[in-house]
């Protein structure tokens, strides 16, 4: 349930590969199909109106990256749409926003509670620092190492407790990260299967995403983690100064 967003779009992509719409490009469509399940998502009340707010940061954040990368050349777009602007068709900003449905979605379902956080200025920092250099490394030094080695240092003492049925587990927050950017690497690679966009190794015909990829979707879910939780943070800060002014 928590997937259920990016399992729609991995449909979606599958489907309209296959299917066409006569006069409708497949980029416009999965455009329509998306707004469409994020309506039904919020009207349904699988995810709240606040859900929808962080999740529209995504997009947003998303979109911005996708505009850079594809300008770059990193990846590229190769159908024609209506809705695509300076090579990015619009429906890409979902692919990062369902990422933030499934971190909203798990951490109310799951019960998600953290012990250990960082400072907020030492969190939101390095969240910075790392989405900055998925531009910077264009022009200057990739960093993305040094990056790492300074979340095992921030997050070393950092745990997630969750619950799965009756039973309470925890990570390390490191390890969560890890493996949440696994599997949007594997998702990923059903995603350009799909036709979803390319690399530049692909142009010729698929291939398996390179390992690599694996290192930027750690680092991309650790700023996606980093909003959700600063937000969660001070939504719980105001609930609690509510309470208190009400019991005054």
């Amino acid at each position: 349930m928590s997937c259920l967003f990016p399992v729609f779009i991995f449909a979606s992509l599958a489907l309209s590969k296959f299917v066409t719409i006569p006069g409708l490009a497949r980029y416009d469509l999965l455009l329509v199909l998306c707004l469409l399940f994020q309506i039904y998502m919020v009207k349904s009340g699988l995810e709240s109106v606040d859900e929808l707010k962080v999740i529209s940061i995504f997009h947003l954040i998303g979109l911005a990256l996708e505009l850079f990368k594809v300008h770059m050349g990193s990846w590229g777009y190769p159908e024609d749409a209506i809705s695509k602007v300076f090579g990015v068709p619009l429906y890409s900003g979902f692919m990062y926003a369902s990422v933030a449905s499934y971190l909203c979605q798990a951490w109310r379902r799951l019960d998600v509670t953290i012990s250990g956080w960082p400072n907020p200025f030492f969190a939101i920092t390095l969240g910075a620092a790392i989405y900055l250099n998925f531009f910077i490394h264009h022009f200057l030094w990739d960093i993305r190492w040094v990056l790492m080695a300074a979340i095992f240092i921030v997050f070393w003492k950092t745990r997630v407790y969750f619950r799965v049925t009756h039973e309470r587990f925890f990570m390390p927050l490191p390890l969560a990260y890890f493996l949440i950017g696994f599997f949007i690497w594997i998702a990923e690679n059903i995603a350009t299967f799909f036709g979803a966009w390319y690399y530049p190794n692909q142009q010729s015909g698929w291939e398996l995403v390179h390992l690599s990829k694996i290192s930027s979707w750690f680092l991309l879910v650790i700023v996606s983690f980093i909003i959700v939780a600063e937000l969660k943070h001070v939504k719980a800060r105001r609930t609690a100064s509510s309470e208190s002014k009400q019991i005054l």
